[in-house]
């Protein structure tokens, strides 16, 4: 026999037991959809926290001020200001491996705008910082150099959030807010960023030149003095690695920074290309969590598989014998009954696919997941599909192929 009439066999003998059939392709149907919809989920988590982080900028490293101790007391990260824009500018010079370095200083305040006000975030930054962070301008303009020389120019960049805030459907460019007290005109609008990593909105935010703030909204006259900044975000030059950009500058602010061998750091580095690996790696993880999970109903499935197979084995041993008496070989009846679980794991394979494709579908409208379907996912579950029912099928095809013909035909 070839392999077209032993699957036309196969065929009609799963049609004869058509509830029986459908029965067994439940768990195989479950399992397959299952995959998909949980693999689906696993991306989408994992797309969606790559876009997170990679909204912060790429090939970035963010230095903040370090712990540090005072009198015996041991103050927390943060709690001295020991970067200055000095750091910032010798970083950008003297570190090769360094495409850019923007210092930032960062606090909140009310923002108002005609009848309309809003709390919002006010970042005093450089021109560099836009380049660090990947942040297009899509209306008006950025900051230039004359907005930034001396004491500042009164002028502000403002988020998507805060322009909607403000001035809702209306241009906000060449329109004028007051931050505490103090007349800004607006020179251009922020692309949109999203939500960061802690789920924080990006797009809520205020620029303005690093100068004015520090003199008029964020400073104090002691960080005046000592042009003191919170932040300094250092862009690595393409290709260059980041851990070796981490160490050079480590090494240049240890130095200006006058620490000795053995004394800690007074300063933070970290490395958003780390993160961003780690929180791949655990997202990864969870995928194959979740689809080692959803596979046991695949194993369930060829359980079933094989529970029937020897079922129907046993019902048609009269017709196993006949068929070898006739001439039928072993290896036919092999070939036939393997063929029959094959058909059911693959027909229950493809139904599970289209099942969980929808059902990607479905759970990210309902619950508001973000999914991201995988060809991968899919032929992997279609070939599962069908290892499940070779390995499930071949023990009782086994066992038909070597029923005695004398003994079979005798079978009541």
């Amino acid at each position: 026999m070839n392999l077209l009439a032993t699957l036309r066999i196969a065929l009609r003998a799963l049609r004869v037991n058509k509830l029986r059939s459908a029965l067994t392709m439940l768990g195989i149907i479950i399992g397959v959809a299952a995959v998909i919809t949980m693999i689906s989920v696993g991306r989408g988590a994992q797309a969606r926290v790559e876009e997170q982080i990679k909204s912060l900028g790429s090939n970035l490293m963010i230095v903040v001020p370090g712990s540090t101790t005072s009198s015996g007391v041991r103050l927390g990260a943060g709690a001295v200001q020991t970067l200055t824009e000095d750091d910032a500018a010798a970083i950008q010079r003297d570190v090769e491996e360094v495409q850019v370095a923007a210092p930032s200083m960062r606090g909140s305040a009310q923002i108002v705008a005609g009848n309309a006000n809003w709390s919002t975030v006010i970042q005093g930054v450089t021109p560099e910082y836009l380049e660090a962070r990947e942040w297009p301008v899509v209306s008006g303009r950025g900051f230039e150099a004359q907005d930034v020389s001396g004491a500042g120019a009164k002028v502000a960049l403002i988020g998507q959030t805060t322009a909607r805030q403000l001035f809702g459907d209306a241009d906000p460019v060449d329109q004028e807010v007051r931050i505490k007290q103090v007349p800004f005109t607006v020179v251009g609008v922020l692309d949109r960023k999203g939500q960061s990593m802690i789920g924080q909105d990006q797009d809520d935010v205020v620029m303005v030149p690093l100068a004015t703030a520090r003199n008029r909204l964020l400073g104090t006259a002691q960080g005046s003095t000592l042009r003191r900044v919170h932040v300094i975000s250092v862009k690595v030059r393409p290709g260059v690695d980041m851990k070796l950009g981490e160490e050079r500058v480590r090494e240049l602010l240890r130095q200006r920074h006058r620490l000795q061998p053995g004394q800690d750091d007074d300063f933070t580095i970290r490395n958003l290309s780390e993160i961003l690996a780690a929180q791949e790696m655990s997202s990864r993880i969870l995928t194959l969590l979740l689809a080692a999970v959803a596979s046991v109903s695949l194993v369930v499935g060829g359980i079933g598989i094989m529970n029937i197979m020897l079922v129907s084995v046993t019902e048609r041993t009269r017709e196993i014998g006949l068929r070898m008496a006739v001439g039928a070989r072993g290896r036919d009846i092999l070939t036939q009954f393997l063929v029959e679980a094959v058909v059911l794991a693959l027909v229950g394979g493809f139904i599970g696919i289209v099942l969980g494709v929808a059902g990607s579908y479905v759970v990210g409208s309902l619950a508001g997941w973000r999914t991201e379907l995988s060809a991968a996912a899919i032929v992997l579950a279609a070939t599962f599909s069908a290892a499940v029912g070779i390995f499930f099928g071949f023990y009782p095809a086994r066992k038909a192929s070597r029923l005695s013909p004398i003994e079979a035909l005798r079978y009541e």
